[in-house]
C-alpha cells in the first residue's frame, strides 16, 4: 500500500508523519503548481469547485509518483464536499488509473461504514503504535500552527523584506524532519530563536485584516494566489480564520462523532445566519462579526467560484460590513483567476484601508 492524500496547505506535513510512523509508504502528494491545476481543471466539470480540480490534478500527479491508495474525508449537508470522493474516483477510473479510495465519511448514526474503512487502512496495526503515530502528528500540527502564527506577526514588521518568509519554510522543513516528541520540542525551541532574530521596525502599527472564507481556499496558498505573503510584503498583519488544529478537532473528529457544539463564531453569525449551510458560509458571518468586535481594520472573503455556502455568506456580508463599520471584500477564485488581477485587487482593498486609518487618526 502507498499512500496519498489531498495536498492541503501544511496538512500534508502531518498526514506524511502519521502514515511514515506507522510504517505505511507515503507518496507526499507534489506542490500544487500551474501543471497540477490545468491537469484538474482538463478533466474535472467546467463549474465543479476549484478545490476539486486542484485534488484530481494532484491525485493524478501523486498515482503517477506510485501511489495505490488516496485517503479523503467525506461530507455531508448542502456543501458538494460530501460528493468529492465520488466524482474524483470516477473521474482517476476513467483516465485508467488502478487504485483505491479510502473514504472516512461521518458516520450518521453507523459506525460500520467508517469501522470498515479504519480496518482497510490499519489492518494489522498495533493499536498503541496508531495512538503514538496520532500524538507525534498532532505535536508537528500544533508546532506547524505556532509557525504560521509568527510568520503573520512577523512579516508585517520586518525591516528586510523576505526575511520571515525565508525562515518560515525553514522551520517547516525542521518541523517536517522531527521524528519523534524530543526533537519536535528541541526545534520549535531553535524556530523561535529564528524568528527572534528577525529585525523589526517596532514604531510601525501594521492594518490588521482578517481572512474568512471556504477552508481549501483560506489553507492552500496555491489556491488563494499566496494572499498571506502579498498582505505581508505590504505590511499589513494577517489574522486568520481557520487554524490547523481547531479544522482538525471540528472537521475530523467531532464531525465523524456528529457532534456540533455552539461557540463563539456561531452565536455571533446568528442575528445574520442562524442555521447551517454547508462548508464553512456560518463561520464567514461569525468571524467577520468577531474580527469587527476586535477592531480590525478589514476582512477578505475568499471563496471558489461557485461556492454556494460562501456565496450565501457573500450576500450577508453586505449587511454585516455595513452594520459593523467594517469593509469587507469577496474574492472569487477559479483556475482562471490571474495573479496581477488579484494582487491589484489586495493592493487596492490596502490602499483604501490605510486612507481610512488615516483620516480616523
Amino acid at each position: 500500500m502507498k499512500v496519498t492524500f489531498p495536498h492541503l496547505g501544511n496538512l500534508y506535513i502531518v498526514l506524511a508523519a502519521f502514515f511514515e510512523n506507522l510504517g505505511i509508504d507515503v507518496v507526499i502528494p507534489p506542490p500544487v503548481t500551474k501543471k497540477t491545476i490545468e491537469l484538474g481543471s482538463m478533466y474535472s466539470p467546467e463549474f465543479a469547485c476549484f478545490p476539486l480540480k486542484i485534488n484530481v490534478g494532484n491525485f493524478i500527479e501523486a498515482l503517477e509518483k506510485g501511489a495505490d491508495t488516496i485517503v479523503m474525508a467525506g461530507g455531508v449537508g448542502p456543501c458538494r464536499f460530501g460528493y468529492y470522493s465520488q466524482v474524483q474516483k470516477e473521474i482517476l477510473e476513467d483516465l485508467g488509473y488502478k487504485f483505491d479510495m479510502i473514504i472516512f465519511e461521518p458516520p450518521r448514526g453507523n459506525m460500520k461504514t467508517i469501522i470498515y474503512e479504519i480496518n482497510k487502512l490499519f489492518k494489522g496495526k498495533n493499536i498503541k503504535k496508531i495512538v503514538k503515530s496520532a500524538k507525534i502528528a498532532w505535536l508537528k500540527a500544533c508546532a506547524i500552527e505556532k509557525i504560521e502564527s509568527q510568520a503573520l506577526y512577523y512579516r508585517a514588521r520586518e525591516k528586510n523584506k523576505g526575511t520571515t518568509t525565508r525562515i518560515y519554510k525553514s522551520a517547516l522543513n525542521l518541523i517536517s524532519e522531527s521524528s519523534n516528541e524530543e526533537t519536535i520540542n528541541a526545534n520549535v525551541e531553535k524556530i523561535n530563536k529564528y524568528f527572534k532574530s528577525i529585525e523589526l521596525d517596532m514604531n510601525y502599527s501594521p492594518l490588521k485584516i482578517g481572512l474568512v472564507g471556504e477552508i481549501y481556499t483560506l489553507l492552500e496558498p496555491s489556491s488563494n494566489m499566496n494572499i498571506e505573503n502579498i498582505l505581508g510584503d505590504l505590511g499589513v498583519e494577517v489574522i486568520k480564520s481557520i487554524k490547523l488544529t481547531e479544522w482538525a478537532n471540528t472537521n475530523i473528529i467531532l464531525d465523524m462523532l456528529r457532534i456540533r457544539r455552539p461557540d463563539n463564531c456561531t452565536f455571533a453569525a446568528k442575528p445574520y445566519l442562524n442555521y447551517f449551510v454547508g462548508g464553512h458560509g456560518v463561520e464567514s458571518v461569525g468571524e467577520t462579526v468577531i474580527y469587527a468586535q476586535k477592531g480590525l481594520d478589514g476582512v477578505i472573503h475568499l471563496a471558489p467560484f461557485t461556492c454556494m455556502p460562501e456565496i450565501i455568506a457573500q450576500s450577508i456580508l453586505y449587511k454585516v460590513s455595513k452594520d459593523k463599520q467594517i469593509p469587507v471584500m469577496t474574492v472569487m477564485l477559479d483556475e482562471h483567476s490571474a495573479e496581477t488581477g488579484f494582487r491589484t485587487r489586495v493592493e487596492a482593498f490596502v490602499d483604501l484601508l490605510n486612507q481610512k486609518k488615516e483620516a480616523i487618526s
